[in-house]
């Protein structure tokens, strides 16, 4: 199936970035708007209390499952937002690396903000997104 979304490049910009600057969708694909993906389990219990690493591949685990709900897999995602619990740099870079390496070559455009707190207990991560998809 062809995917809709075309990741862009910038020569103009820092090369040091892991992600596309900007991507695109033709005006006929369907969006599709994911709510934060939170580290929770089946009973709605947070998981991997403490552990960024933990919290960012279960946040991803049930983002994959919602795309595939939408009809979505993680190539067809257009955009990240990285939510993280914490005012240290290095709590980021551990739960951005997490999201950044599920993403392999699909380095979508992506922000990484860390936050004072989120919506469960104990919960560290969250991830949004937004994908694109072309409805045959």
């Amino acid at each position: 199936m062809p995917r809709a979304v075309t990741l862009i490049r910038s020569t103009a910009l820092s090369d040091v970035a892991e992600y596309a600057y900007a991507a695109t969708a033709p005006a006929d694909a369907r969006l599709v708007f994911l709510a934060g993906a939170c580290p929770l389990d089946e009973e709605g219990a947070t998981v991997a209390v403490g552990d960024y690493a933990g919290q960012a591949a279960r946040a991803v685990e049930n983002m994959r499952t919602a795309l595939a709900e939408a009809g979505a897999t993680i190539e067809d995602v257009i955009s990240t937002r990285v939510l993280v619990a914490s005012d240290r740099q290095e709590d980021l870079v551990t739960a951005w690396e997490v999201v950044r390496d599920a993403f392999g070559d699909h380095d979508v455009p992506s922000t990484l903000m860390g936050v004072t707190v989120l919506g469960y207990d104990a919960q560290l991560v969250e991830i949004e997104a937004v994908a694109a998809v072309l409805d045959s």
